[in-house]
Order: C-alpha cells, then sequence, then structure tokens
C-alpha cells in the first residue's frame, strides 16, 4: 500500500487548466482517469489527509503509484480524451457499465450491393443500419414478417443467396411475394436498395408520412377501379399498422429522444433506457455497474452518456436525451453529443407531463432491473470481499489476493495437449487477459519429455515457467527491477518504462496462482516459481474430487466449509479456466480432425489449394491426375505438382467410404476429407 505523499507532485507543477489525469500503479498500468476543468484544484482532492477520503476514493489513491496530466484547450476535448482513455485502458477503479444481456438489433446491410435484413448481435459493423435494440429477438422476427409485405427484401444469408442465382430459381420467400427475388433479376440493384431504404425510413420514426401516401394511393387506385390494387394496398396498410402496434405509442408524432434512468446505492448502479422514435419506444436497454468509483448521480449519467454514445454518429445520437440529473459539465456534455450528431442536442431533466410520466416508468424498470440483478449475483462486492478475506485467512497471506491466476491442462489421451490461464481481480473475471498454451514438452532449452504420455505434472511446471518467465522478461525490459531511476515527481514516469500505460500481456503479478488439482500439480507450479527466484507468490491446489485445498510442502490438504465464500470463489475460478482449456483443445482437435491431405503440402497456400479443387472437382480426381495436368492449373509448377502427388498417394484411402444405411460408396468432398 502506497502513501499518496510519496508521489504527490508539487503544487506549482499542476496547471490550472482544462485537463485529463492518470493515476497508475507501481507496475505502470493505468488505474483510474479523470478529467477536470481545473488540473490543479482537482488533483489536490486527492492528496489530503486520508481519513477525509471517501473509502473507494482511499484505496484508489493507495493503490496508486504516480500521477500524470494532459493539458486540453477545453472541457469538451477533456470528455472525449478521457471516453477514449476509459476505453484504452479499462482502468479497474473507473465506473464501466456492462450489458446484462447481448441485445438484439434489426440490421439492414446497407454497406452490400443487395441489402439484408436480419437480426444482429454484438459490435456494430461499418456500412449496416441498425434498429433497437429489443428485448427479444422473436420479437424481430415478428415485425420483419409483418414488414416484407410491404418492402420485400432479402433476408437470406451470402450463400443461400449465391447458391440461387446459381439454380437460377428464387427460394419460397421469393415465390410468396416476402422478398423481391433480386437473385434471379426480378428486381434491379437500384430497387432492391430503394426497397431496403423505403424500409429503414419506416422503421427510423417515418411511420404517418409513408402510410397516408399509401392511403392516397389505395383511394386512387379504387376511383380508377383497380380494386385488386386497392385490395394490396389496403392489406399493406395494415400490415404496416400491425407492426406499429408492437411499439407503444407514448408521445408526440414527431419525437425522437432517449430516456436514461438510474437506480442506485452504496455498492451498485443500474441504468435503463428507452429509445422513443417517432413517438413510439423502438428499444430498450440497461446495464449495471459497481460503484468502484465515488462519484454522484450525476457522473453516472455522465459515464452512461459516454457509454451510450461514445461510438456512435449521425441519427443514432437523438435530437433530444432526457436524464434524470445534468452532468456537472454540462453544456460541454450537450456539445459533445451534438458534434457526435452533427446537430445541436437536447440535454435536460423532464419536470412535467407526458415525458416526466414516461421517466418515471423507465425509473421504474431500473429499480426492478437493479433487485433482479442482486437477487441474480451472487458475487456483490460485499460477498466478493469476505470470499477473498476468507482465502487469504485459509492460505495465510498477508492480505486479500486482489488478483488471482488460475491454470489448467486439458488433453484427449496425451494428444492436443493445451493449457489455459484465467484471470480474476478483486473476484471477478478480467477476461482480456486470459491466456491459452500449447504445451511444447520442453523448459528453457532442455526437452523433458516426447511424443504421448505426456503428464498433468509436467504440463503444469512448463505453464508455470513460461508465464513467470514472461513476466521476468517484461520487468527486464521495462527496467521495474534493477533500481533505475526514480520516478519523476510529477508525471511517475521512469526511465525506460513503457509510457502508454496499456495492458501488457503478462506483465503484472498475482498474489496468489491457483491450479487444478492436487498436490503434484501444486509442487510442480512451487518448483516452477523456485527455479525462477520467485518467492513473493502464493500457491494452492484444488483437487476435484473432494474440493480440498492444497499448498505446497503440506502434507494435510486445507479443507474450507462448503458453505464458505472463499471456496465458492476457488471453484469458480478453477472451473473457468477448467471450461477455457476445454474449449481450446476442442478447436485444436476439430482443426486437426478437419485438416485434408494438401493441408501437408510446403508452399501450398490456400488460393492455390482451392484452385486445385476448382479446376479438377474433387480431391479423388486430383489423385488421378498427371503431374503435366496439374501444371495446367495457374500459378501451380512443376515441383509443388509432384508434391501435390506425394502428398495425396501417402494420404490414399485404403478403401474407399461406404454409406452402411444404403451401401452406397461415397465421394470424397471438395475439402479432401471422407464425406
Amino acid at each position: 500500500m502506497a502513501d499518496p505523499s510519496s508521489y504527490r507532485p508539487k503544487p506549482g507543477q499542476i496547471p490550472d487548466s482544462p485537463g485529463v489525469y492518470r493515476f497508475r500503479d507501481e507496475h505502470r498500468r493505468v488505474i483510474y482517469v479523470g478529467k477536470a476543468k481545473s488540473l490543479r484544484q482537482r488533483l489536490a482532492t486527492y492528496f489530503q489527509d486520508l481519513a477525509g477520503l471517501h473509502p473507494r476514493t482511499r484505496t484508489m489513491v493507495t493503490t496508486a503509484a504516480s500521477v500524470e496530466w494532459t493539458v486540453v484547450a477545453t472541457e469538451v476535448e477533456a470528455l472525449q480524451l478521457e471516453y477514449s482513455w476509459i476505453k484504452e485502458y479499462d482502468p479497474r477503479f473507473n465506473v464501466k457499465y456492462r450489458d446484462d444481456k447481448s441485445y438484439p438489433y434489426l440490421a439492414v446491410t446497407l454497406g452490400e450491393e443487395y441489402p439484408r435484413v436480419q437480426v444482429m448481435r454484438g459490435a456494430k459493423r461499418k456500412g449496416v443500419r441498425y434498429f433497437g435494440p429489443y428485448a427479444h429477438a422473436w420479437a424481430i422476427r415478428e415485425t420483419v414478417d409483418l414488414m416484407l409485405r410491404v418492402f420485400p427484401v432479402r433476408t437470406c444469408s451470402s450463400g443461400v443467396f449465391r447458391n440461387h442465382v446459381q439454380k437460377g430459381r428464387p427460394c419460397l420467400l421469393g415465390y410468396i411475394g416476402k422478398c423481391s427475388a433480386p437473385c434471379v433479376g426480378r428486381v434491379t440493384p437500384e430497387e432492391h436498395r430503394g426497397l431496403a431504404e423505403d424500409f429503414c425510413e419506416f422503421m427510423g420514426g417515418r411511420t404517418g408520412a409513408y402510410l397516408r401516401r399509401l392511403e392516397r394511393q389505395m383511394a386512387q387506385a379504387a376511383e380508377e377501379m383497380e380494386y385488386e390494387r386497392a385490395a394490396r394496398l389496403r392489406d399493406d396498410i395494415g400490415a404496416l399498422r400491425r407492426a406499429l402496434e408492437k411499439n407503444a405509442v407514448v408521445l408526440g408524432d414527431a419525437t425522437d429522444a432517449d430516456l436514461i434512468a438510474l437506480a442506485e446505492d452504496e455498492l451498485e448502479a443500474a441504468v435503463q433506457i428507452f429509445h422513443v422514435r417517432g413517438g413510439r419506444v423502438r428499444g430498450q436497454r440497461g446495464w449495471v455497474t459497481d460503484r468502484v468509483e465515488h462519484v454522484d448521480t450525476a457522473g453516472l449519467v455522465e459515464h452512461a452518456l459516454q457509454q451510450l454514445y461514445g461510438e456512435e454518429s449521425g441519427d443514432a445520437v437523438p435530437k433530444e436525451v432526457l436524464v434524470p440529473a445534468l452532468p456537472e459539465d454540462e453544456a460541454a456534455v450537450s456539445q459533445w453529443l451534438g458534434d457526435r450528431r452533427g446537430s445541436q442536442v437536447s440535454l435536460r431533466v423532464p419536470r412535467r407531463g407526458d415525458k416526466k410520466a414516461l421517466m418515471e416508468t423507465v425509473e421504474r424498470n431500473a429499480q426492478q432491473a437493479l433487485a433482479l440483478h442482486k437477487t441474480r449475483r451472487a458475487s456483490d462486492l460485499t460477498t466478493r470481499s469476505r470470499a477473498l478475506e476468507e482465502i487469504a485467512g485459509a492460505l495465510g497471506l498477508d492480505s486479500a489476493p486482489l488478483r488471482i491466476e488460475c491454470f489448467d491442462i486439458s488433453h484427449l489421451q496425451g494428444e492436443d495437449v493445451v493449457a489455459s490461464m484465467v484471470v480474476f481481480e478483486d473476484g471477478l473475471p478480467r477476461k482480456s487477459e486470459y491466456r491459452r498454451f500449447q504445451i511444447r514438452g520442453r523448459v528453457g532449452d532442455t526437452q523433458v519429455w516426447h511424443g504421448q504420455g505426456q503428464d498433468d505434472v509436467r504440463s503444469m511446471h512448463e505453464v508455470v515457467s513460461r508465464r513467470f518467465r514472461r513476466y521476468l522478461a517484461e520487468k527486464d525490459r521495462t527496467g521495474e527491477w534493477i533500481g533505475e531511476d526514480e520516478p519523476d515527481a510529477a508525471t511517475g514516469a521512469q526511465d525506460g518504462a513503457p509510457d502508454d500505460g496499456r495492458p501488457r500481456k503478462f506483465a503484472y503479478p498475482p498474489q496468489l496462482v491457483v491450479v487444478d488439482g492436487g498436490r503434484p500439480q501444486v509442487e510442480a507450479a512451487r518448483r516452477a516459481l523456485d527455479e525462477l527466484g520467485i518467492d513473493d507468490v502464493a500457491v494452492c491446489g484444488l483437487a476435484k474430487r473432494l474440493e480440498e485445498v492444497w499448498l505446497p510442502d503440506e502434507d494435510d490438504p486445507v479443507v474450507l466449509p462448503r458453505s464458505s465464500e472463499g471456496l465458492y470463489l476457488l471453484q469458480r475460478v478453477r472451473d473457468t479456466a477448467h471450461d477455457f482449456a476445454i474449449r481450446y483443445q476442442r478447436s485444436k482437435r476439430t482443426g486437426r480432425i478437419r485438416t485434408g491431405p494438401l493441408d501437408a503440402v510446403p508452399g501450398l497456400g490456400e488460393t492455390r489449394r482451392k484452385a486445385l479443387i476448382k479446376h479438377f472437382g474433387s480431391v479423388k480426381r486430383l489423385r488421378g491426375a498427371t503431374i503435366e495436368q496439374i501444371c495446367e492449373v495457374p500459378g501451380m509448377g512443376r515441383k509443388t505438382a509432384e508434391s501435390v502427388l506425394v502428398a495425396l498417394a501417402e494420404a490414399a484411402p485404403a478403401a474407399p467410404a461406404v454409406n452402411t444405411a444404403t451401401g452406397e460408396i461415397m465421394e470424397e468432398n471438395d475439402g479432401g476429407s471422407p464425406t
């Protein structure tokens, strides 16, 4: 635990200007990012008597080992830089909202020649127009099913589309009128794009004008006695109205706004957002966060705005944003939102009327989300703290292990041996620092074993050695352990140390190493650390059979109570490492099984492999070709052709594959593997 006075800058060194500041820990990792109108006044608040600081702030300043800052011209620039650094460094003491689920969106891929309507999750892609988010994917599919009658846009995948282009006939949706069938040329690319753009206009909230236009067309068709056309337009209008009925009317027809509400307690805060477009609720989403940073409601609102609109632009940022409390730098935040939208954005607190009533509904949703999260989450801040304290007490550690790393070995009968490393910080998984290892059977430069028969104990020794050898190499590279110059008083920068603060692979040591296994695995991990001269990292193992905790040089295990929060956390860490290793081992085995005979040909890349299969039609026909025939394929030389024939001859099957159900002799598929 550091004394803040040891790295406190001199008052005259801190400028009285807007800027962004970063606190770093002893490993030069950024642990907190903040912004200020006046850097001098804001930083001074962190270096007062520790007893007067909020407990969360006190923990942060005692964990830090240095502070540095960057001066900017305006408060808007400070807001932008703060958001960028929080996204880049992922500081542990900043409020970070996390989605309570991966919400589905209705997406239109306008970047393709023939735009496609589909359900999408995850990160947003360039060239795609998004609508939502929706609570359920089935809600999107119901809406799309109604809309395709009026806007018959393609919904099939690229593979299905290409297949029907080759066949020259459309799919079922094309026959029943729910796709304009661009695959067979029923519409031109321009006409299909026009349908997709009309679809986007309607989903974007411009519904009234479009419905009125259809009603005029229906009336005109009836006057001209084109009754079939009028009936079709009538049915189209009904379908669109049914699609609109799925979204509740809450505000005026032209209202585009996002409503943000919070529910909070001393430990956590939940945020809920209602997206209103064209007066209707078009989507809803929510996040939950630990209150690791001492921040009030206005500060939580500012963080929510950064999370919500930091990657958005254009119409994705609405004209109006309604919040429960205005941020401290209201003008700067409003200008930042306006810059992202490209026009003015109104940021305000609703006081009366329909918007106030809707805000109360959003607040109730936030309160329910927080209550549900509390009941579902067994690892809240208090529970995690108790678990870490129980582990420290049971293992005889000087302090709670804030960073735990767990290793597991996975293989299938000695083949495809792999290892995993998972990281938990403050009792929560830090997935960005998970690592996978392919076991080589080597320790240092000395080969320990060959081929099959690799066992978990020697694999554990190897993987722990490799992980901590990388840690020592990182320390050697940055000069953290060989007595270089002291950090600069103003910035905490150190000669030879990286100045960016980004997370680096294997750069930060854990307080506790957990291995999946019993006493032999624990002894192997301890021996690996001893050989590297590391004596400040504790080691334990968790055996699956009786859930016993094993320590080095101990004849008997430590048995934690079944109701212990510490045991529950160790089990979760162990099971996470086991699942991570199993997934990696299965992926390697699947890749090995899918490997065809052409993959072993040296110098034959994927492009030429595909060219060979396309030219001959199958591996079977390629096996019967001559060298001269193979050389006819563009890019194939005689030497490579000889290598191809040798590889195919070595991989030739002893007998043809037979379908046991029909007795049919199976042909080989295009990939060169048996069907």
